[in-house]
């Protein structure tokens, strides 16, 4: 493992969760949510953004998928924050494309320290198995805060909304691991001095 890692534990009444991170990792991952479609969309993330990870859920999924897949964004999200650190050495900014057969989507990422997430996926399916459809862009909302950093992403096209959604978070990934790749030539990425 690299000095980039992080494990993050949050409980609440409505939840357990369980991450552990290293973003200098080769995509392995082990993925338990309960959820078999969110699983695959934060499998797919890791394994794009080549970072090894456990992600484990005990949620209230008697209730509905909403605690589970918000409290599974914000303890990756977490778990991301620590590992970077100060951030003093990253690249910081980041942006990527990915397509999914007919689908194309677009994601900008700046690991700046604030958060501000701006999602819109246009999916139009109620459901997508267990997942609501207004929970995937959700996930990827409270990720970007949890990880304090902002997140723009945008499906630019296509009819599949189980290919819409798979599209936006490898795009998510891929402009992830653009972001938190280490810069030959260190210097705090910024103007302030501070990523803050």
């Amino acid at each position: 493992m690299s000095g980039r890692t992080a494990r993050i534990e949050r409980t609440t009444g409505e939840t357990r969760v369980t991450v552990e991170l290293d973003l200098d990792g080769r995509g392995r991952a082990e993925v338990d949510t309960g959820l078999g479609f969110l699983d695959h969309l934060v499998g797919a993330l890791l394994l794009h953004a080549r970072f090894d990870a456990t992600v484990h859920v005990a949620g209230d999924l008697e209730v509905d998928d909403h605690h589970t897949v918000e409290d599974a964004a914000l303890g990756l999200g977490a778990a991301l924050d620590a590992a970077l650190g100060d951030r003093a050495t990253i690249r910081r900014f980041g942006h990527a494309h990915a397509p999914l057969d007919e689908a194309l989507a677009r994601a900008v990422v700046d690991c700046s320290g604030r958060p501000g997430p701006h999602v819109d996926l246009g999916l139009r399916r109620e459901r997508i198995g267990a997942v609501a459809c207004e929970n995937v862009g959700h996930f990827l909302a409270s990720l970007a805060v949890a990880a304090r950093m902002t997140l723009h992403v945008d499906v630019l096209r296509g009819v599949n909304d189980h290919h819409r959604a798979e599209a936006a978070f490898k795009a998510t990934a891929l402009a992830l691991r653009t972001a938190v790749a280490i810069d030959e030539r260190p210097r705090m990425p910024s103007t302030k001095g501070t990523l803050t």
